[in-house]
């Protein structure tokens, strides 16, 4: 349930911080703090009064910040024993269907980095694929002690801006989404494809790929909605899939089987979980190209 501004400035405290104690993990101090200082024009002015709190915050509170959160793929998180929101973002990244061999790698992953910075591993996982993260985790084991306690506090920041954006609604709302869309346009009648089958995967491994999303273009080319939107784009690779040759045969354009161009696939990469990546399709039975849009 998202609460507008004008009603968040409007409670007494103890409802205000019932409402945003979640958004920093097992910290409600954060929300307590800025409560004094309402109203807030803005979600921004609130997400950065939140942040100037943890800022001043003594060294301490801001270790127990990182220190509260739960570790990738660990065992609370398997056991259902961690924040609702951090189960869901957990589960959104794939995190509890791993094999038991990728649980084997996170937990000695998890075991190493804890020793090496006495923190669990922070990181924004709606924002990343699971090659990414398996990825920025091993990268991450490699940097010193002083630029990872910096590097998790700021995933911390961008955590919480998911969180807030998503319980507050107002004027100047956070850049924590972004969206992944296509048209399919077709050169030989000169007019938007419309009813080809679209299927969009995301490479999970180098050999291994998860469908995020199947629909069809509508009358105009394009989808009734973003193949991923409202959301962070998990870094990853990519790949639409177009079923151009069904299209084609319906408009009788297929002279013999099996046609030239059948399924259709784009591979791409999505380096921004904020961006927004138009893939499009001009496509003939014989030939087709694709550039990135807006």
């Amino acid at each position: 349930m998202r609460h507008s501004l004008a009603t968040l400035d409007g409670l007494p405290v103890s409802e205000f911080v019932a409402i945003l104690g979640g958004v920093f993990e097992h910290a409600p101090w954060v929300a307590e703090t800025v409560a004094a200082a309402r109203p807030f024009a803005t979600v921004t002015a609130l997400y950065e009064a939140m942040r100037a709190a943890v800022a001043a915050a003594p060294e301490a509170q801001r270790r127990a910040l990182l220190t509260g959160h739960p570790e990738l793929a660990g065992r609370a998180a398997r056991d259902g024993a961690i924040a609702p929101d951090s189960i869901a973002e957990q589960a959104a990244a794939g995190l509890d269907r791993l094999s038991e061999a990728e649980y084997a790698r996170f937990a000695a992953m998890n075991a190493a980095y804890r020793e090496k910075f006495g923190l669990p591993f922070i990181a924004c996982v709606k924002r990343h694929g699971r090659a990414s993260l398996l990825a920025t985790f091993e990268a991450r084991l490699r940097s010193d002690r002083a630029t990872e306690h910096a590097t998790a506090l700021a995933e911390v920041f961008r955590i919480a801006a998911i969180r807030l954006n998503a319980l507050v609604s107002g004027d100047e709302p956070l850049r924590t989404t972004g969206r992944i869309s296509t048209h399919v346009l077709d050169t030989v009648t000169g007019t938007p494809a419309a009813g080809v089958a679209l299927e969009l995967y995301e490479f999970v491994s180098a050999d291994a790929v998860a469908l995020v999303a199947r629909t069809q273009t509508n009358a105009d080319g394009r989808t009734d909605t973003p193949l991923i939107g409202g959301r962070p784009i998990p870094i990853a690779s990519y790949e639409l899939r177009f079923g151009l040759g069904d299209y084609h045969r319906r408009l009788g354009l297929v002279p013999a089987e099996p046609p030239f161009l059948d399924i259709v696939p784009l591979r791409f990469g999505v380096a921004d979980p904020e961006g927004h990546y138009h893939v499009p399709l001009v496509a003939t039975p014989w030939s087709f190209q694709t550039y990135r849009g807006s």
